[in-house]
């Protein structure tokens, strides 16, 4: 995909283990100073559109638009109060809105939030186009968006940004304002975690409230994750960021409770906080209203885009199927090949993408690690019993044993078959993009890892970014970044030879580039994300060239 001419200014393992007129061309945000929940101010006699707007899942022909009306003071997310309104949305082919290509009208109301969401379609592939909403007079920010290539293009790049594990309370979401003021993205990839179900004081920043969440309270009803939906999505740089390009999406554990599956979650307790299927189908239903996926409450989660003879990339939802997790590292029911992590249709869904020969590169939306980690030997007593809070078990005196039961390391069975579907039908340029772990790694995925020091037989290769805010390894430990965290790095490479890349310390974001060549992610790194002005630098850059299934640093960075 290639860029307009016209610029466009868990806790789990790591856890460690406004309104813009019809000529304006960027999408009209709040300051810092007001990104906390709007209260509609009194007197207002229009609606207001103050959660900005939003696209996402690309289609050669088509895009999902998305926003949010207030039409009335008091009419705020999770209220439940509010008349049903009509919103008419246009689709443009240029930033003025000279050339309205699509438009429609739809209606909204407390039902949904008053939010509204668009299939806009009958598009042309591979178009940048422009859109904004209108209501009773009132017209929305603009965003600009993106079509995907034809499936027969031969699509020479695509450049997304990938991210996850954003905590509202943590910090400032800085490193999505970097992100929207590049002029170079096709779209964004956000990999989970995109907001937080706890109460304020609950998890934060190394135990300081940087901005606390609201409701004031851990979200279990729809109306608590209504209003949490629409505390985040009052973010200026979010709001920048979702009006610069599509998103594609999928959810990891927080948009529901910490460490979901099928059946239950850790943060739940059925007692106190209800039946777990109800606040789930809460969890899901804000989740389709808020955000701009091809998803409704009830439906399935996992799909699939392409991007021409390039790419394809599967977004799996690896929360809602799962059998629950082992209670240790050394539980004997590790080794139960009926366990699954993925359920099976969606297991059949992953292995049917990665035989695709239609594109050449299989790109993966996975929200928690398929490579194979190991402890080390021996560590740090202060860093011990920091990893063993984040995986919620002790930590075992024995070398061998998984990393993190909550990712593909509690389903070894199952990522067995995987990986050994891409050995045995010979499949390439395999990159599973990954979330989750707030820290940022580039592994190579072994089939057999006790010979992999022998003869490197890797099948593929694993790019993880690290947290927008979420907390590190050197936060759990209260250590200053870079220095104690560094020995436990050491410590995991050399136990594990096929990890290239860690680090348990960094906030910040990935930039990803694939083209028929290779895939190269670039990591950037906050320099403090409580400062909403921090900057973000470059770390550091690792590839993959075609046809290897192997890391290896990338002489430069992306340009």
């Amino acid at each position: 995909m290639t860029e307009p001419s016209a610029p466009f200014p868990r806790r789990t393992a790591l856890q460690l283990g406004a309104a813009a007129g019809a000529g304006a061309a960027v999408a009209a945000v709040p300051s810092r100073a007001g990104a906390t929940p709007p209260r509609t101010p009194p007197g207002q006699s229009r609606p207001r559109f103050h959660h900005g707007v939003a696209s996402g899942d690309p289609l050669p022909d088509a895009v999902v638009l998305w926003t949010r009306v207030t039409p009335r003071p008091g009419d705020d997310p999770g209220t439940g109060r509010g008349p049903v309104v009509d919103v008419t949305w246009e689709v443009a082919a240029d930033a003025q809105f000279r050339r309205i290509v699509r438009s429609g009208t739809v209606r909204t109301g407390p039902d949904r939030d008053h939010t509204v969401k668009v299939d806009a379609t009958r598009l042309t592939p591979g178009t940048w186009y422009w859109y904004r909403f209108r209501c009773q007079g009132s017209t929305s920010p603009v965003g600009r968006t993106r079509t995907a290539p034809a499936h027969s293009a031969a699509t020479p790049r695509l450049r997304m940004a990938v991210v996850s594990c954003a905590n509202w309370q943590a910090g400032w979401f800085t490193a999505y304002r970097h992100l929207a003021e590049r002029r170079d993205l096709d779209l964004v990839l956000h990999l989970g975690d995109y907001l937080y179900e706890y109460a304020p004081g609950e998890y934060q920043a190394r135990d300081v409230v940087v901005r606390p969440h609201d409701p004031p309270r851990e979200m279990t009803a729809l109306a608590d994750y209504r209003r949490r939906h629409g505390q985040y999505k009052t973010d200026p740089d979010l709001q920048a960021l979702h009006a610069v390009a599509p998103w594609v999406v999928t959810w990891d554990d927080h948009e529901s409770a910490n460490d979901a599956w099928a059946g239950g979650a850790e943060n739940h307790t059925a007692g106190a906080e209800g039946e777990w299927r109800r606040r789930r189908s809460f969890a899901q239903r804000a989740y389709a209203e808020w955000m701009p996926v091809r998803y409704e409450a009830g439906g399935r989660l996992y799909r699939r885009l392409r991007f021409g003879r390039l790419a394809s990339l599967s977004m799996l939802d690896l929360r809602t199927y799962r059998d629950e997790q082992v209670g240790s590292p050394v539980d004997p029911a590790l080794g139960d090949p009926d366990r699954t992590i993925t359920g099976r249709e969606q297991f059949r869904f992953l292995l049917d993408g990665l035989a695709d020969r239609q594109v050449q590169w299989k790109l993966v939306g996975n929200p928690v690690m398929i490579t194979p980690v190991r402890f080390p030997n021996a560590l740090d007593t202060r860093l011990a019993d920091g990893i063993s809070t984040l995986v919620d078990a002790p930590l075992p005196p024995v070398q061998g044993v998984p990393y993190n039961v909550d990712q593909w390391d509690g389903y070894p069975v199952e990522r067995a078959r995987v990986l050994g579907h891409l050995r045995d039908r010979g499949i390439r340029d395999t990159v599973f993009l990954t979330g989750d772990i707030h820290s940022g790694w580039a592994c190579d995925l072994p089939i057999d890892g006790l010979t992999y020091p022998v003869n490197g037989n890797s099948v593929g290769v694993e790019l993880v970014c690290t947290s927008v805010t979420s907390d590190n390894l050197d936060d759990i430990t209260n250590s200053p970044p870079r220095t104690t965290s560094r020995a436990v790095e050491t410590a995991f490479k050399a136990s594990n030879p096929h990890i290239r890349y860690l680090d348990f310390d960094s906030h910040g974001f990935s930039v990803l580039q694939v083209t028929p060549a290779g895939a190269q992610m670039d990591w950037y790194v906050l320099t403090d994300r409580t400062d909403p002005n921090a900057a973000a630098v470059h770390s550091v850059s690792y590839r993959v060239r075609a046809g290897t299934q192997k890391v290896e640093p990338a002489p430069r960075r992306l340009v």
